[in-house]
């Protein structure tokens, strides 16, 4: 078998266009007002040039998406650049639209998330590392806020802050279960003001969500004004706005909230901003860089974390909901190999052809095409081919997706880039052209269900949970958001991403579960209800052997290990 190249191999050996020629590609004019350079690969749009854009015609909105994660891997990231590159390909203008990668992955278990093979985003060191410091600039701002709370109760607490009641915690991005529950102020000059606090991953920070919803700079302002930090002792809630931390935290994301403009391998113009997670919050990159790029090209395609239950579904009852978009069809991704893990085999057996277990797997992608469906959208079907898939296992899928009148196209972009993707391109396409009317979109709850209703909504119709349970104080706080005017707000639900179920151990498509509702949380800023299901961490801890095991600095000066 020949020996494939890694994809940090392949990203090093990247002929690169200068972003300038890039930015060319979609009418960004080469003047400072346009754009900044961050370096001769990277550049961040400015306002200046996004206000001029309002009146253009959107393009048409492609949402990737896939079936539940397995250690096999999907390639939802992957297949996204290769779509778009493949769309070049047969002369239309396409942009894809990434999250940023968080270094929790990246040192973690996961890794990047810059595609892979030949249908990657480059420069790929730079993007799963530091990139731009957006997520630095995130993460400055999300602590600013957490020691002005703090630095306000040492100075005398004029608001009255319950100590108890402080529901705003730090961050940092990296994976450290060590840092959940901290001890704080257990000595020196402020050690009478001692209590428990903890932290979050920064891609679980509300202030990623707001960055992630806001459509301009003032918009930015005022939602991160309108962040729940604390009760006060008679049980009023208090905002960032009442600490006048939403000047400074804006302040400090005043750079990072224009979008980044990178290349694919093939040069094509890529949009990289945000990035929360879809397992813990909503999975989506920033409204602002999907939007620009709907000013920008004819084909945005764009993805949603994880499987199309968790992302997907915040995508399109969350951000559709707050940015007014309409995506015109959705790409699900599947691999064989995965299919086949739905079906009962172990990792370690996947190389041998076994139609039957692929035939059992394949009650995992229809699952997925019915909760697509209930959104009234088409979806389609990328096979992300691998080398060892057999034409039985291929034609199995294909037979599938036949019978229950599903468009299907075999994917070979981690091979061959856009070119593996041009079937695909040329579907997607066909159907942009019959979805000429928005009115087949549907969210699937209203905004006036109350808030225990919708989760219950998504548990039964896309988990297919038969039960949903929570202890009276979760229900109590329902209530609470509710009579606090918060009742409209949509719920994402923070669940394990490798089952439809809360155990990530059930694989295929199970039935007549249970969703425990282990916590709710108000994200008064961001205008969301988190649900907290199962045993989900919004701080992952690091596996027994973390991917940062393997990374280093070889002879050359050059990274090794990441992936």
């Amino acid at each position: 078998m020949a020996k494939f190249k890694s994809d940090i191999e392949i990203a090093r050996k990247a002929k690169m266009s200068p972003i300038n020629k890039i930015l060319a590609k979609i009418k960004i004019p080469d003047k400072s007002s346009a754009f900044s350079p961050m370096g001769r690969h990277i550049a961040k749009i400015n306002f200046d040039f996004l206000n001029k854009l309002k009146k253009k015609k959107n393009g048409n909105l492609i949402l990737v998406t896939a079936i539940t994660p397995t250690p096999a891997g999907e390639g939802k990231t992957t297949t996204s650049v290769g779509l778009s590159d493949g769309l070049n390909k047969i002369g239309k203008k396409s942009i894809v639209c990434l999250r940023e990668p968080s270094l929790g992955p990246s040192f973690g278990m996961k890794g990047g998330a810059a595609g892979g093979g030949y249908a990657q985003v480059v420069p790929m060191e730079q993007i799963n590392l530091h990139f731009t410091g957006d997520f630095h600039a995130i993460t400055s701002a999300h602590n600013l806020l957490s020691a002005m709370i703090d630095n306000h109760i040492y100075w005398g607490n004029r608001l009255n802050i319950d100590e108890n009641k402080i529901v705003w915690k730090r961050v940092m991005d990296m994976n450290d279960r060590a840092l959940r529950f901290i001890d704080i102020n257990t000595n020196g000059v402020a050690k009478d003001f001692k209590r428990v606090d903890g932290f979050d991953i920064t891609v679980a920070s509300e202030v990623m969500a707001i960055f992630c919803l806001s459509n301009d700079l003032d918009d930015l302002e005022k939602k991160i004004g309108n962040i729940t930090i604390a009760y006060n002792k008679e049980g009023r809630p208090l905002y960032a706005k009442d600490l006048n931390a939403n000047g400074p935290m804006t302040v400090l994301l005043k750079e990072a909230i224009r979008p980044n403009v990178t290349q694919s391998l093939e040069n094509n113009p890529a949009i990289i901003h945000g990035g929360p997670f879809a397992n813990i919050a909503h999975g989506c990159n920033s409204v602002i860089a999907t939007k620009t790029a709907l000013k920008l090209s004819d084909y945005v395609v764009t993805e949603a974390g994880f499987g199309a239950d968790l992302g997907a579904e915040k995508f399109l009852n969350i951000k559709c909901r707050k940015a007014g978009l309409i995506p015109k069809c959705v790409v699900i991704v599947a691999t064989i190999r995965a299919l086949k893990m739905h079906g009962g085999i172990e990792k370690d057996n996947l190389k041998k052809e076994n139609v039957g277990a692929l035939k059992k797997g394949l009650i995992n992608l229809k699952r997925h095409i019915e909760n697509i469906k209930k959104f009234g959208l088409q979806p389609i079907v990328a096979i992300n081919h691998f080398e060892l898939d057999t034409n039985k296992e291929i034609k199995t899928v294909f037979n599938f997706c036949k019978d229950i009148k599903v468009e299907v196209s075999e994917c070979k972009h981690w091979a061959k880039g856009g070119k593996g993707t041009i079937d695909l391109a040329k579907k997607i396409v066909k159907i942009c052209k019959k979805k000429k009317n928005k009115s087949t979109f549907k969210f699937l709850y209203k905004d006036n269900l109350k808030l225990w209703d919708k989760i219950s909504l998504i548990a039964k119709e896309i988990y297919r949970a038969d039960k949903i349970t929570a202890n009276e104080d979760v229900k109590e706080k329902l209530k609470f958001f509710e009579n606090n005017g918060h009742g409209h707000l949509p719920v994402c639900i923070a669940k394990t991403q490798y089952s439809f179920s809360t155990d990530p151990k059930l694989k295929g498509a199970p039935i007549n579960h249970e969703i425990p509702i282990r916590e709710v949380r108000l994200s008064s800023g961001a205008e969301f209800i988190v649900a907290i299901c199962g045993s989900i961490m919004t701080m992952p801890g690091l596996p027994r052997v973390p991917a940062a095991n393997s990374i280093k600095i070889n002879k050359k000066g050059e990274t090794e290990g990441l992936f």
